[in-house]
């Protein structure tokens, strides 16, 4: 073959790949419609699966998937969800006279769990264990700038600058309309658009098979007299940011200086229909107000990742032991931590672990819960501690191991007799996914945080088996409390002012306020764990063969060619995922079992009867039965947040849970106090 040749076909290549991308587009619109029409049909009271089925190219098996009361009589309906806390456990094959094929391989069987990375070898032990050379977090030296904003409702078109509410014309509702329209009525100044109500990058996505889609192809879409902005100054960020809800579109007008962002209040916090822009100024207005009270120098960025980051690093100490900032952990270990600690716990309890029918669904919620957990956290270069040097400490030293700072590789046993829920996190099939076992008998190897494996050796039913097998140790330190301190007292004042605020609308803006803060310790903490990065990027049509060669194509339209590749891990000072990792496991321990001092009373899945836990979701907790936990408006105490009476059928999957949860949070806000 002659370059001409080669170059010919990589062109056809590129034709044949934008038609498959179209047509793949249109066949899963077209899925989509006959799926809801099939669903449509299904209501009427003498439709029939097997009618159905020959009508929509089906079989009837998918069918009575997607409408399981038309199973035949004597078929059962296919299970929507499986116990998410079951193992999975290898099937028994059947005699069979014929030889039987070999199995698949692991790697492609949904049903096998990932395997977690190990530590290495003792010879490589001293490069894991080495902090990255000449990288710390050290406190700044620069005054954090202040970003011109505006609030715009993009549903009504009303704009909120300083005290000024304006009405615009949005057209289409295109980053161009938008920012023709603003800036036609508000200084050049502006840096900052806050959308608070109509998400316009949703305007076309009827037009796309995902939203992700259709929100790239909006923060694509030419914008005369602007470009992409390419970052700048020391909280440099280039390029748009795709996210199917939240994204963020950064221009820069052209010959100009110039710099503005378009992004979503729903970073910081719940916008209801009622609220008008003006409300959601306030709240911004409030925060930065009561910040100031604890931060001297805080500026409320664009999100509350980069703000929480941002006001931590202004608590290093200038003095004293860390004054020279804190280390950041090897790629090694950090990688590991990403792979080996998960966040919050979500799991779904389903029949027959839990009744086909509830008497009620009942929700707890931990207030402000990661505030709770942030008061030790690990400092300093970690060592490593072998399963043979731990098993050599006396009980006492091996206690204080274990309710220290650790992250620790196990071999789990499920006590005969056990009949609650599962207590440690294993990998389960899919990335970044997590189970908890639970079946008496069930062994698994995993990693856990000190407190999660001290709450399983300790718990108030019966002691599980756990046997160290290597282990991460640090010294342990207080790096996040100052910080968290001082957030959870802007917390507090906010929560009172929206509490005992007699305007209705300062009182609501209070409140908006309030989940800011929560947010901006949630997303800080979450942004400590420094995630391997994926970047976005655009390329014209004309310049197709500069797209990066292990890029993923995730759009394209006649002009730009949308694209995303992952970079590792940044060269971060901030990068901490070792106080993100214990952070978590605090949390998820905390939803077992978690001592109140003050009422000398426990809270927790684990001080519950057997089958009343229905699910968790992150800091919360679903029941059957209610609790008499004490409450004082402190983080990481239990709120009765929902509360639906029963009978209820115990829900499938995740979307029923929710659906009944926010039902449940209805019921008791309507209920009369004292009822």
């Amino acid at each position: 073959m002659d370059a001409q040749t080669y170059t010919t076909g990589l062109a056809e290549l590129r034709t044949l790949r934008d038609d498959i991308k179209k047509t793949a587009a249109a066949l899963a619109r077209l899925e989509t419609q006959r799926n809801k029409t099939v669903t449509a049909l299904a209501a009427h009271d003498k439709a029939k699966a097997e009618r159905i089925a020959p009508a929509a190219g089906l079989s009837i098996a998918d069918i009575v998937a997607l409408a399981p009361h038309l199973a035949p009589q004597g078929i059962p309906a296919p299970h929507t969800a499986e116990p998410a806390q079951q193992t999975p456990q290898p099937a028994t094959p059947a005699p069979d006279p014929a030889p039987p094929a070999p199995p698949p391989p692991a790697a492609t069987d949904p049903s096998t769990p990932r395997e977690l990375p190990n530590l290495p070898p003792d010879t490589d032990t001293g490069r894991w264990f080495t902090p990255t050379p000449g990288l710390a977090s050290t406190r700044p030296n620069f005054t954090q700038q202040a970003r011109p904003t505006v609030f715009l409702d993009t549903a009504t078109g009303t704009l909120v600058h300083r005290d000024q509410t304006i009405r615009l014309d949005l057209g289409d509702q295109s980053a161009a309309a938008i920012l023709a329209a603003v800036f036609h009525t508000v200084p050049d100044t502006t840096q900052r658009i806050y959308i608070t109500s109509g998400a316009p990058w949703h305007h076309d996505a009827d037009r796309y098979p995902y939203l992700r889609d259709a929100v790239a192809a909006w923060l694509n879409a030419p914008v005369p007299g602007w470009r992409t902005d390419t970052g700048r100054g020391r909280d440099r960020m280039a390029g748009h940011f795709v996210h199917a809800r939240n994204p963020v579109a950064r221009y820069q007008r052209e010959h100009s200086d110039h710099h503005v962002e378009i992004r979503s209040v729903g970073e910081w916090f719940d916008v209801e229909d009622a609220d008008h822009p003006g409300i959601v100024r306030d709240a911004f207005r409030l925060l930065w107000e009561e910040l100031r009270r604890h931060f001297s120098d805080a500026v409320i960025m664009g999100s509350p990742s980069q703000t929480g980051r941002d006001l931590w690093t202004r608590t290093i100490p200038q003095r004293g032991q860390h004054a020279d900032g804190f280390p950041v952990l090897s790629e090694e270990l950090r990688g590991l931590l990403h792979a080996t600690a998960g966040q919050g716990r979500n799991e779904l309890l389903t029949p027959p672990r839990i009744p086909d029918q509830l008497p009620a669904l009942i929700e707890y919620d931990r207030t402000f819960a990661y505030a709770k957990h942030t008061w030790k956290s690990p400092v300093g270069a970690p060592r490593r501690i072998t399963g043979k040097t731990f098993a050599s400490w006396s009980a006492k030293e091996q206690h204080n191991a274990l309710y220290g700072c650790g992250h620790w590789h196990i071999r789990v046993t499920v006590p005969d007799g056990w009949n609650h829920v599962g207590l440690l996190p294993a990998p389960a099939p899919g990335e970044r996914a997590w189970h908890y076992p639970a079946e008496p008998g069930t062994t698994f190897t995993t990693w856990a945080g000190g407190p999660e494996v001290h709450a399983a050796l300790s718990n108030p039913l019966q002691p599980w088996k756990v046997e160290i097998l290597d282990g991460i140790l640090w010294e342990a330190g207080k790096p996040l409390d100052d910080w968290s301190k001082k957030l959870k007292e802007t917390w507090t004042s906010l929560s009172a002012q929206a509490h005992f605020q007699g305007n209705p609308q300062q009182a609501r803006a209070a409140h908006l306020a309030s989940r800011a803060v929560r947010s901006i310790l949630l997303y800080g903490i979450g942004s400590f764990a420094q995630r391997p990065r994926m970047v976005t990027g655009t390329t014209p049509r004309t310049a197709e063969r500069d797209v990066p060669p292990d890029a993923e194509i995730i759009g394209f339209d006649d002009e730009l060619i949308t694209w995303q590749k992952p970079t590792g891990f940044a060269r971060d000072p901030n990068a901490h995922p070792e106080w993100a990792a214990a952070i978590w496991s605090g949390a998820r321990a905390a939803l077992l079992t978690q001592y109140h001092r003050d009422d000398d009373t426990y809270a927790g899945a684990l001080h519950t009867p057997p089958g009343t836990v229905i699910a968790f979701r992150t800091d919360a907790v679903y029941l059957t039965q209610s609790q008499n936990w004490p409450y004082h408006h402190r983080p990481g105490d239990y709120l009765l947040k929902g509360h639906l009476p029963g009978p209820v059928d115990a829900p499938a999957d995740e979307t029923q849970l929710l659906v009944l949860r926010d039902i449940g949070r209805q019921t008791l806000n309507s209920t009369p106090e004292g009822t």
